[in-house]
């Protein structure tokens, strides 16, 4: 199925359940077309990664990185956003996840471990798929101080963390910079309700290597941060 087949369907079922607010529009999308965006991912073609001794498909594992990305952005969605603007945005991720695999995110990815913090993990299921797929391991905080003891026991290759945490309104802030004046400097990306360039350039202010709403750019966050991995 090409993306504009997919367009096609999506537009064809608008056309059907033009009366039903957004949110059950994004779960009709999802649960009827789940099978032809999953052939879509599929689709896109396998190839194969050779150097320095090391040679493995990447079809799977760019598929369910996609797939996870698209199912993220679809419970997220855009202000205005429509079924049509959210296949092109399935087909915006699939070719970012097609760039940002390469033999060395992979191997590094493999070996590498997230701290998540965020009092309500399941918010980001997709998310951590995304990148679970190709192979990252998490491990999950509910607080600022479960964070901070965390990192006391194990090193991480990367902090994702969200911003308000009761009864802290900038709980993402304070883990950031309880971290930074003790030395720790693993890179640390805020995943938040906002993606405005004020609250970005404040986040890299206080040492963030970034900050954003949208789960694809979370995505090229972490594998940023892996490459910086040494």
């Amino acid at each position: 199925m090409t993306v504009d087949d997919l367009v096609k369907l999506i537009d064809a079922a608008t056309k059907l359940v033009a009366a039903l607010a957004w949110p059950v529009l994004v779960g009709f999308v999802l649960i009827r077309f789940g099978p032809a965006l999953k052939d879509f991912f599929e689709g896109l073609g396998e190839f194969s990664f050779k150097g320095a001794g090391f040679e493995a498909s990447a079809k799977r594992k760019q598929a369910e990185a996609a797939a996870a990305l698209a199912a993220a952005a679809a419970t997220r969605p855009e202000p205005g956003a429509t079924p049509a603007s959210a296949a092109r945005e399935a087909r915006d991720v699939a070719e970012l996840v097609a760039e940002a695999i390469t033999p060395r995110v992979l191997r590094k990815a493999g070996k590498a471990t997230v701290l998540w913090v965020d009092d309500r993990p399941d918010n980001n299921v997709h998310e951590r798929q995304s990148l679970e797929a190709i192979g990252v391991s998490f491990v999950l905080a509910l607080s600022t101080d479960e964070a901070l003891q965390k990192v006391q026991g194990q090193r991480f290759d990367a902090i994702i963390s969200d911003m308000g945490r009761p009864p802290d309104a900038r709980a993402g802030y304070t883990l950031l910079d309880a971290l930074r004046k003790s030395g720790n400097t693993t890179p640390f990306v805020i995943y938040a309700g906002s993606n405005a360039p004020e609250h970005k350039a404040e986040a890299r202010r206080h040492g963030a290597l970034g900050c954003t709403n949208r789960a694809a750019e979370l995505f090229q966050y972490v594998v940023s941060a892996l490459q910086l991995v040494v």
